[in-house]
């Protein structure tokens, strides 16, 4: 008789309880990788419109895409914190919680006995996350943080872009850097618990992070180099390294890495072997010099060529080389889907289609993509949870002190 098979592995933060005072991307994208992994992540809002970033747009069927994006799998409970009822409410959530996480504007956690340090000495198990644009110290403490002015700050800015315009990321680099060493943070500070029994303080700067992220253009600038100049989607050193149309409207980048590669290309591709032996594009440092000429040359081979015909010519020839794609062509990208990588997720205004999170866990439960939640959808099941009565609660909403 054959044995059983194994149960699946639970998710790792299965019976781990999440308590968040968060809003906008960093702080709701760290506790959305957690509620993924299996934790109960109870994220408290505002009753006057709840977290900000609800109304940023209306693309997902009505909702924010931000929102929808950073909210799967929590509970809202809409609670004023200005109100003592409602702040001792979040206390009695954190004290039953194994995670606090918050990024409230600098002073405003230490003003509502909400900062890591003083939730942390009350409650010694707790992992308490203090999220800030610049950190608790220093002449930017309380300096206002958005992504794109941490953006610059951090310099990526002044590296991304073509030589006649710096850009920003079109993704928000600084909330999502601060938000991966966030969940990081946690998981890393309940692993000492594990150990020692006593939680901690995690801090999280969006400078920090994403000046961390500079790790090649910071290092090469400090340490005596040129800073990398801005070259759009081509290389500063690599020739040819960018994207270049095709004959259907498409665009395909290819990256040629060494002077073999460059003689396929040429022989392969361009269809001009001379050009494999020529002084002025034989080498990378030949080829770079003449950047004009070598662009060029791929351009009009290109150009000839349907986007898939080009694709597959450069892979034949063992090329590097990607599609310049779209949103849409992303949604519809055949490696995701042949990899099984979509799923659809409960919302207020029914099924979203949602990517599976990038850990992948063989042979564990799948991760816990739960319903994106409305403003307070779970404010009364969390009072009663706490023992409130339903009369209890129902003055509090009376009072504008829940929602």
């Amino acid at each position: 008789m054959s044995p059983l098979p194994p149960s699946p592995l639970p998710l790792p933060l299965d019976g781990i309880t999440v308590v968040a005072v968060e809003q906008a991307v960093s702080a709701p994208f760290a506790t959305r990788q957690l509620a993924d992994l299996g934790a109960r992540v109870i994220k408290v809002e505002r009753p006057d419109g709840g977290d900000f970033a609800r109304g940023y747009d209306t693309a997902a069927r009505g909702l924010a895409s931000h929102f929808v994006w950073c909210n799967r799998g929590k509970e809202s409970i809409a609670v004023d914190l200005k109100d003592p009822r409602g702040l001792d409410i979040v206390h009695r959530l954190v004290a039953g919680a194994d995670v606090f996480v918050q990024n409230l504007a600098q002073g405003a956690a230490a003003r509502l006995r909400l900062d890591a340090a003083t939730l942390c000495e009350t409650h010694p198990r707790l992992v308490a996350v203090d999220i800030s644009g610049y950190g608790s110290g220093g002449p930017y403490a309380h300096k206002r943080a958005y992504d794109m002015l941490v953006q610059c700050e951090a310099g990526l800015v002044s590296v991304t872009g073509t030589a006649q315009e710096p850009v920003k990321a079109g993704v928000p680099a600084a909330d999502i850097a601060a938000a991966m060493y966030a969940f990081s943070g946690v998981l890393a500070a309940l692993l000492r618990r594990g150990t020692t029994g006593r939680g901690g303080v995690v801090e999280i700067s969006m400078l920090e992070a994403l000046a961390e992220w500079m790790g090649h253009p910071l290092h090469h600038g400090m340490h005596g180099g040129e800073p990398p100049a801005r070259t759009g989607l081509a290389h500063a050193v690599i020739s040819p390294y960018d994207a270049y149309p095709t004959a259907d409207g498409g665009q395909v980048l290819l990256s040629v890495q060494n002077d073999r590669e460059w003689r396929r290309l040429a022989e392969q591709v361009l269809g001009r072997p001379e050009l494999a032996l020529d002084p002025g594009f034989a080498t990378n440092r030949a080829r770079t010099a003449n950047r004009e000429r070598t662009d060029a040359a791929v351009a009009k081979a290109l150009a000839g060529l349907d986007t898939a015909d080009a694709v597959a010519r450069l892979e034949a020839a063992g090329i590097a080389c990607a599609r310049l794609n779209g949103m849409t062509d992303v949604a519809g990208h055949p490696q995701l889907a042949a990899r099984d990588r979509w799923r659809e997720v409960a919302s207020p205004v029914g099924p979203l289609k949602a990517m599976l999170p990038p850990i992948t866990l063989p042979g564990g439960e799948p991760a816990r993509m739960g319903a994106i939640p409305g403003l307070g959808e779970h404010t009364d099941a969390l009072l009663r949870g706490l023992g409130m009565t339903d009369e209890a609660a129902t003055l509090l909403r009376r009072d504008g002190v829940v929602a």
